[in-house]
């Protein structure tokens, strides 16, 4: 029989606390509850969860903080569900380490599908080191650093190709403006956001079958863009 997908909760409110338990428990999955972000970090420790489901607005630990500390050690994904909905917490919290950002309320079945692309994204990650990344009409050799569409050999300048080489290693997650300027141009360029549409423009010209319809590189108003494994 399967093992169960064990999930640790650390959220203060009992209702959302509930909420959850009523859609996630089951066959597939086991919940670990926490009600304090001390106790979440015992929690994460102890029963080593295969994903977090972290509220920001925590009582004794702020939720981008306590993200900072689970990321020392902590590989797998993380999910903040939060009443903070503008754009620079949901940058705060991605930046900090967080792989995707849900904003109160949300739906039981968006959530449900939402921690299964961030298992499956690290569940593929986990084993032997990638040699060759396909998905859809994208191939990519990462040793001989050779791309294809439609088996077809496209040229990216080395820049593109370190900005799509850094969205395959994070596919599936949320990458801010900065965090992407700089990975790939270095800090001094983490405001130059025009280079980054620039460059993503033609990326998508490169690979998407519909540059204004992309497949892959999806944008994420005001704070970045994530890159979807078909």
């Amino acid at each position: 029989m399967k093992p169960k997908t064990k999930i640790l909760v650390i959220e203060d409110e009992m209702p959302i606390r509930r909420f959850l338990a009523a859609g996630l428990t089951g066959d597939e999955f086991a919940l670990i509850e926490a009600e304090n972000g001390q106790l979440g970090l015992q929690r994460a420790a102890t029963d080593s969860p295969d994903l977090i489901l972290l509220d920001l607005g925590l009582p004794d630990i702020d939720g981008v903080e306590l993200t900072k500390r689970l990321r020392e050690w902590y590989s797998r994904p993380i999910l903040v569900l939060s009443a903070r909905g503008n754009e620079n917490d949901k940058i705060l919290a991605l930046d900090s380490g967080a792989n995707d950002y849900l904003t109160k309320p949300f739906g039981i079945g968006e959530l449900l599908a939402r921690i299964r692309v961030s298992l499956r994204t690290y569940g593929s990650r986990a084993g032997e080191p990638e040699v060759v990344f396909t998905s859809g009409r994208l191939r990519v050799d990462l040793s001989a650093r050779r791309v294809f569409v439609s088996n077809n050999e496209i040229h990216l300048t080395p820049i593109e190709y370190k900005l799509l080489t850094t969205f395959i290693r994070n596919r599936g997650k949320v990458l801010t403006h900065r965090s992407l300027l700089t990975e790939v141009w270095g800090a001094v360029y983490a405001r130059e956001t025009q280079y980054l549409r620039v460059f993503m423009k033609q990326l998508r010209q490169k690979i998407e079958q519909d540059p204004a319809q992309p497949e892959h590189f999806l944008t994420e108003p005001g704070i970045g863009y994530r890159f979807v494994e078909l």
